[in-house]
């Protein structure tokens, strides 16, 4: 197949084009090359087998998805960001960009996506009360987060909840900016798909890491903020108490997951449903906290033990676990790194600065 990369330059999308070269098929690579992500224009380290295109996908050239059998979406702002001010540029390359594409693609008569989600869209995960079964706690107050009471409660009773995971028929829960405008995204190709008969998937992932991650920025994940702090001889800052449960999911299992998936809407008998939308969690299956990932880093790096600082931000969540069953049964994806030896691979890698 003849596949267009959007945000092909980034830190995800870099790797799913190698993934895709080396199975065979031809590459073509959109990305903007934002600043604040890549301060040297093309990086280094993407493969120069790609087709390379520097443009906006807000501004999609002419001639962008001529040839294209599928289009894989991994253009976006990435993260928390900053504050509110971030706001209009979230939706504006997140969500007008993926409607631009999506208005491209119909245009072009192409008729496959994989587009790149995440597991913020689920807000707090799933959680269960001994007495009220499988509950949806609200937001974490500041009052609360304050005092050092890091875990939600049961929003009938109050009582403690036990954390589980999360299957994709959850209902969506957007709790920040970034996950509104990821949701925003899926909504956007399941209406594409719906009107036009076209056949789209949304991979959930969950929490990146790997080699080529983005340097200590506002934007950045947290493995790559623990990583820049050894790096300066600094102990890795956790905030909350550390407890905080993730799924730390390799990037080559990530890009795996992508060339599975476009593989699979290449093979009719594999396709998944014209029409609609199917979502998938890309997630190891294995949680572990925050706390677990820094304290790991810090012992493989031979650096300064983590400092649990009780600091918190609003957007975040508690916990949120996936459960990856419908991936491995339906795209016959499982990772294969597992998380010692990611973090022992991730501790010497380089970095994108």
């Amino acid at each position: 197949m003849r596949i267009l990369v959007t945000g092909g330059a980034g830190f995800i999308g870099g790797h799913v084009v190698t993934a895709l070269l080396d199975r065979g098929h031809d590459v073509r690579v959109l990305d903007a090359l934002l600043p604040a992500v890549h301060t040297g224009g093309w990086p280094t380290s993407l493969d120069p087998r790609a087709e390379r295109h520097h443009a906006d996908v807000r501004e999609l050239p002419d001639g962008a998805l001529d040839g294209v059998d599928a289009v894989c979406h991994q253009a976006a702002m990435v993260g928390l960001g900053v504050d509110l001010q971030d706001l209009p540029a979230y939706v504006g390359h997140n969500d007008l960009g993926t409607a631009v594409l999506l208005a491209a693609m119909d245009r072009a008569g192409v008729a496959r996506l994989v587009l790149a989600s995440s597991m913020v869209v689920y807000g707090e995960g799933r959680y269960l009360c001994a007495e009220h079964g499988v509950v949806r706690p609200g937001p974490r107050t500041p009052q609360d987060l304050q005092l050092g009471r890091f875990e939600p409660s049961c929003p009938q009773c109050g009582l403690p909840l036990e954390p589980g995971t999360v299957p994709e028929d959850a209902p969506l829960d957007p709790r920040n900016v970034y996950a509104a405008t990821k949701t925003a995204q899926e909504h956007l190709a399941a209406s594409w798909a719906r009107s036009t008969g076209g056949t789209a998937v949304a991979l959930r992932y969950h929490n990146v890491y790997g080699p080529h991650m983005p340097k200590d920025t506002p934007y950045a994940g947290v493995a790559s903020l623990f990583r820049s702090a050894l790096a300066r001889g600094e102990a890795p800052r956790v905030f909350e108490d550390g407890g905080q449960r993730r799924d730390f999911v390799h990037v080559r299992d990530v890009a795996h997951a992508n060339l599975l998936a476009l593989e699979a809407l290449q093979d009719l008998q594999a396709e998944p449903p014209a029409g609609q939308l199917s979502a998938y969690n890309i997630a190891s299956g294995v949680p572990h906290t925050v706390g677990d990932l820094a304290g790991e880093l810090a012992r493989v790096c031979d650096g300064p033990q983590p400092v649990v600082t009780g600091q918190y931000r609003l957007g975040d969540v508690r916990h949120i676990v996936a459960s990856a069953h419908r991936a491995r049964v339906e795209l016959g994806f499982t990772a294969q790194i597992s998380f010692a030896d990611g973090v022992r691979e991730f501790a010497t890698a380089p970095l994108r600065g």
